[in-house]
């Protein structure tokens, strides 16, 4: 399969690349539908020039971009807001109510970005992080519904990843933009036995419980596609989100395990476990790759779902 940058989904649909670390790692979406265009998650700072680039080369105005969504406020899905918003003079940012005030000041997601990644690694990653006028930035709860041209969009309050995050559903496409709730599928681990799908419980917020709810109030919806930001869209979900709560349940249980082993060496142990969890239901599917290539693919997701775990126990354990 040749990598694109760009690709057309249909449904007036288009999947943009974020350039992020890697190719196929985070995407974002431009969807129209008229004269009328919304971008679904940013990726970085770093990402603005490339969306920037394709309005310009479709003949887009940038004027008629109406709205900028980002589903949370991590900086692989929120890093380009305020660089965008400046770009795009007629957009509302359109946010989780509990996010809206990191996408106006956002020096606390710089702050704790750059205390993990370092000043230079941080540049290299995100670039920077903008503010956005609080003027631009509308927050929408769980039902609430925009127009976009004759396109309905409907926002559902999905924690569990994290408690700052929606899901965008679009009835139009029959699709849901799931951002991190419905986990992650890298097309180079998809097999015969089509993608293989992991969920993601990246630091600090995971909620097994409520993620396992948000993954169920999606499928509800009886979404024939899914729009994923770590990458692209897949189809045919029901099978897929029941994997995705067995993984989930799954997870648990390692980690208990790894805890209680006691708390000396406790992230390595479930860095090994997760490793060791996810090698084998990636042979299980059918997957060919060697080990070393699996561990390039699935090495910053395996550190990030340990770290995850981790907090999640000490959190439990209060």
């Amino acid at each position: 399969m040749t990598f694109q940058t760009v690709e057309d989904l249909g449904h007036g649909i288009t999947r943009i690349d974020t350039a992020m670390v890697r190719d196929e790692l985070a995407a974002c979406y431009l969807l129209h539908h008229g004269d009328q265009y919304a971008i679904i998650e940013t990726g970085t700072n770093n990402t603005v020039p490339i969306i920037l680039s394709l309005l310009a080369e479709r003949g887009i105005d940038r004027s008629q971009v109406r709205y900028v969504i980002p589903t949370h406020v991590h900086l692989d899905h929120a890093g380009g807001v305020g660089g965008l918003m400046q770009a795009l003079p007629e957009a509302t940012l359109l946010v989780h109510p509990r996010g809206a005030r990191h996408m106006i000041d956002p020096s606390k997601l710089k702050a704790g970005a750059m205390a993990v990644y370092g000043e230079k690694a941080f540049a290299d990653i995100y670039g920077d992080i903008l503010p956005v006028a609080e003027n631009r930035v509308r927050s929408l709860e769980d039902g609430d519904q925009i127009s976009l041209g004759e396109r309905r969009l409907v926002f559902l309050d999905t924690p569990g990843h994290a408690r700052h995050h929606f899901c965008i559903h679009d009835p139009l496409s029959q699709g849901i933009f799931t951002g991190d709730t419905f986990g992650l599928s890298y097309p180079p681990l998809t097999t015969g036995n089509g993608p293989f799908i992991l969920p993601t419980t990246t630091p600090v917020q995971f909620d097994p419980a409520a993620l396992k709810a948000s993954i169920g109030k999606l499928l509800a919806l009886a979404p024939r596609r899914m729009y994923l930001t770590h990458y692209g869209m897949v189809e045919n979900p029901q099978p897929l989100g029941e994997r995705l709560l067995t993984m989930v349940d799954d997870y648990v249980a390692l980690a208990e395990r790894a805890a209680a082993a006691g708390a000396d060496g406790l992230e390595e142990r479930l860095r090994d476990a997760m490793a060791a969890y996810l090698l084998g239901r990636l042979r299980d599917h059918g997957c060919t790759l060697d080990d070393t290539r699996l561990r390039r693919i699935l090495d910053m997701d395996i550190r990030l779902n340990s770290q995850g775990l981790q907090v999640w126990l000490q959190q439990r354990a209060g």
